[in-house]
């Protein structure tokens, strides 16, 4: 068999087996991320089109991003209550609308409250559609469907990225409602092909509907230890967008080896993201947490000792690897220590962790390249990836005990019980183990 052949049995195997909500929900990623231009060029259009200040430039990215943190929880609780769908249909919309206000406000006041509500707009769709995945999406198929919708994601994310900068040239406003109008056609999408998955609860679920409230997710020490591990762990790949950048122009590279170096990153999560998929989607979660933990905060502490773009770049390719295991298998062990009942909310604790950690990470790599230098910073990532495999390795090693049922799926992501990995007396499992469907978005923002 020639290698094209062997390639196009590989892709016929990953795709294969998935419903078609799967594929509209991914379609609706897609096109999404393919019309994002405004987190792209918003610094640009600050700081040259409307001539702000970096440090305002600065401020309102703040802004956007505190706007998703507190969106993370609410969204949450909106996609438990009020079902997977609405949530998506209020969100997308309000974030269309919102994209296409920030093109025609100009007092600066305004422009950073705008902001913030894009933020929270954007962010709130993402518990939705991790839950409504989940929903869909056999147990067995989850890390299969995780990896294809991450890879949707930057496929997305490359095309717009390079679309921005000549879209910017012509008009920013345009750029502005070409996301608006594609993110209104993700929600259209949205009503006209996916229905509601939110599982249908028995009467005594209904009775007990307040025991999967936020209360019990911040209870979950389980849970809310893997919340801790992701937020480690996103502060470290935040590095390549913030730390990385500042360091490589601290040492007299251009923004365009910059742009070559980390072209690397997108380039290889669309080449061998399907792939890496087969090697790893029935290989044991604990291990590949810890193994991509490891590589994560290795790959940015070998760049203490790049000195060309071509070191760089080669860095870039560790922790790149890092992300694209890291990203499906991290989405599923959320799903799976997720109460059926309870998922929105659980989704929403585990996408605050990376919106908290965009907060966190300039501040922390610019007081750190400022007082110590890029050195420091490196060395404190391999720390970071250290601790973060160290707790994985602690975490998992007690999970095994706690799992029942087929594919190897604990009780609390498929019988809708918070913490406890059992089934309540007299209650059957959740239906939803038993459907064919989707799965959550992947969590790198």
């Amino acid at each position: 068999m020639s290698s094209v052949a062997r390639a196009g049995h590989a892709v016929r195997e990953t795709v294969s087996g998935l419903p078609p909500a799967f594929w509209w929900l991914w379609t609706s990623t897609l096109v999404n991320r393919l019309g994002a231009f405004v987190a792209t060029f918003m610094a640009l259009y600050l700081t040259l089109d409307r001539g702000y200040s970096a440090t305002y430039a600065g401020l309102v990215a703040a802004l956007h991003g505190l706007g998703g943190v507190i969106s993370s929880l609410g969204a949450g609780v909106m996609t438990d209550r009020l079902g997977r769908r609405p949530t998506l249909l209020v969100a997308q919309a309000a974030t269309a609308v919102s994209v296409a206000a920030l093109g025609f406000v100009h007092d600066p006041v305004a422009i950073a409250a705008v902001a913030f509500l894009v933020g929270m707009a954007s962010n709130a769709s993402r518990p939705a559609v991790q839950a409504m995945m989940a929903d869909i999406v056999r147990p067995e198929d989850r890390i299969r469907a995780f990896s294809l919708n991450y890879w949707a994601i930057n496929l997305g994310f490359a095309v717009s990225s390079v679309a921005a900068g000549f879209i910017a040239e012509y008009s920013y406003l345009a750029g502005f409602l070409i996301e608006a109008v594609m993110t209104m056609v993700c929600a259209v999408v949205v009503f006209v092909k996916l229905p509601e998955s939110k599982p249908v609860r028995s009467g005594a679920e209904e009775t007990g509907e307040e025991s999967a409230g936020l209360g019990t997710v911040l209870r979950d020490g389980r849970f809310m230890s893997v919340v801790g591990l992701s937020f480690l762990v996103a502060l470290i790949f935040q590095q390549g967008s913030i730390g990385l950048p500042v360091a490589m122009g601290a040492a007299g590279f251009t923004p365009a080896d910059y742009g070559m170096a980390i072209a690397v990153n997108g380039v290889l999560i669309v080449v061998l993201q399907i792939p890496v998929t087969r090697f790893i989607e029935h290989r044991d979660p604990g291990r590949l947490l810890v193994i991509s933990s490891l590589l994560a905060g290795y790959g940015f502490g070998l760049t203490v000792f790049a000195g060309s773009v071509g070191v760089f770049a080669l860095t870039v390719c560790v922790w790149t690897l890092a992300e694209i295991v890291n990203a499906p298998t991290q989405t599923g062990l959320v799903v799976r220590l997720s109460p059926v009942h309870g998922r929105g909310r659980y989704q929403g604790m585990y996408t605050m962790s990376w919106a908290v950690a965009a907060l966190v990470a300039p501040l922390l790599s610019g007081v750190v390249i400022d007082r110590f230098g890029a050195e420091w910073l490196w060395g404190l990532c391999a720390v970071v990836g250290t601790v973060a495999g160290a707790g994985y390795a602690a975490l998992m090693r007690r999970l095994p005990a706690e799992t029942t049922g087929p594919a190897g799926i604990t009780g609390t992501a498929e019988t809708g019980t918070a913490g406890t990995g059992t089934t309540p007396a007299g209650k059957a499992p959740d239906r939803a183990a038993a459907v064919v469907g989707e799965k959550p978005e992947a969590g790198a923002p």
